[in-house]
């Protein structure tokens, strides 16, 4: 397990090496003179002025050059300026991050409990109105899209009924976490209530999370649930099994000893990338409900033509997705011990 770590973690430079690469390629599919003006503003230029500025930041160099100026950039933490957020692009996904960070952990809790509860579940009552009833509902979170689903849960809960609104916090809790004698830790609102022992916060903004963390729970958990009806029912069907019940066995010791562990290795693959997924931001959900995080930073550049911000959040992302794949990989050894991570 050590030498695979090791190498795997050898491997990562390399890896990101590629990425940065093709992040770079996309950059260079702007010409010299597109890429002059992310570095104005929308303030008109004279032809001058934008040769100036291309002649000055060497955006007419060779392809090697210009890699190895922008790797040597990014390597010190700078991605550029933010037009989208009126500050570095590091300093933006670090101020982003944490937004959408507190919104995945709040709901791969309830996605994964309730996907793997449910599509045991339905294996173990195959064919039966437990399975029927769990294949519709996940068909339907499946089909549903999320902005489709927030769209409805806003229009319910907040439009009709005005129990739960969007964003992260009420006016009054806002002005509370930005007073002068409230600690920010980590930048995630319920974290930072719990830590300051503000429970009237934390209440605020457990109560804005409730509709994002359920739009995003429900659309995820059935893929979860159906990963897990299949796994398991390939697990029910296997000769351990039927060994295991031939020696007397509960049928709930055979499920929770040998049939539940071997169908868990497919939902760790899916839930570890979904996490990671929503690490990284989930545009939709962010952006109907109003959560200014990597989602919403990256939709909002998107739509501002901020290029130098979306390759930033890119370069982010892959780099994410790299490590979460490294831990999920890890964590086949501990989940089932003849993995042989080698």
């Amino acid at each position: 397990m050590t030498a695979y770590i090791i190498r795997r973690l050898l491997i990562l430079p390399v890896i990101i090496f590629g990425v940065t690469i093709l992040i770079f390629l996309m950059l260079m599919l702007l010409s010299p003179v597109e890429r002059a003006t992310l570095y104005v503003s929308d303030v008109p230029r004279t032809a001058d002025d934008i040769q100036e500025i291309i002649d000055r930041y060497g955006l007419d160099d060779p392809l090697p050059i210009q890699y190895w100026r922008w790797i040597k950039q990014v390597a010190r933490g700078d991605f550029g300026w933010s037009k989208t957020a009126q500050r570095p692009v590091g300093e933006a996904l670090i101020h982003y991050a944490p937004v959408s960070l507190e919104l995945a952990l709040w709901s791969f809790t309830p996605m994964i409990v309730i996907g793997i509860w449910l599509g045991l579940q339905a294996a173990v009552h195959h064919n039966q109105l437990v399975d029927h009833v769990a294949r519709f509902f996940s068909i339907i979170g499946w089909s549903f899209p999320s902005y489709v689903f927030g769209l409805l849960m806003i229009m319910i809960f907040y439009a009709e009924l005005n129990w739960l609104p969007p964003g992260r916090l009420s006016e009054w809790a806002r002005r509370v976490v930005l007073g002068a004698d409230f600690v920010r830790y980590t930048r995630m609102n319920t974290i930072d209530a719990l830590l300051n022992l503000r429970f009237d916060v934390l209440l605020d903004a457990l109560r804005h999370l409730v509709l994002p963390v359920i739009t995003l729970a429900y659309v995820s958990w059935a893929l979860i649930l159906r990963i897990t009806r299949t796994s398991t029912l390939e697990a029910l069907r296997q000769d351990y099994v039927t060994t295991a019940r031939s020696k007397g066995l509960q049928e709930r010791t055979v499920i929770n000893r040998h049939v539940r562990p071997n169908s868990l290795m497919p939902v760790v693959t899916v839930g570890g990338l979904v996490l990671v997924g929503w690490m990284s931001g989930v545009v939709a959900t962010e952006t109907v409900f109003n959560i200014r995080g990597m989602g919403w930073f990256f939709a909002t550049a998107a739509q501002n033509l901020d290029m130098i911000s979306v390759l930033g959040f890119t370069l982010f992302n892959g780099v994410i997705l790299i490590l979460g794949n490294l831990i999920v990989d890890i964590l086949y050894g501990f989940i089932d011990p003849r993995v042989r991570l080698e």
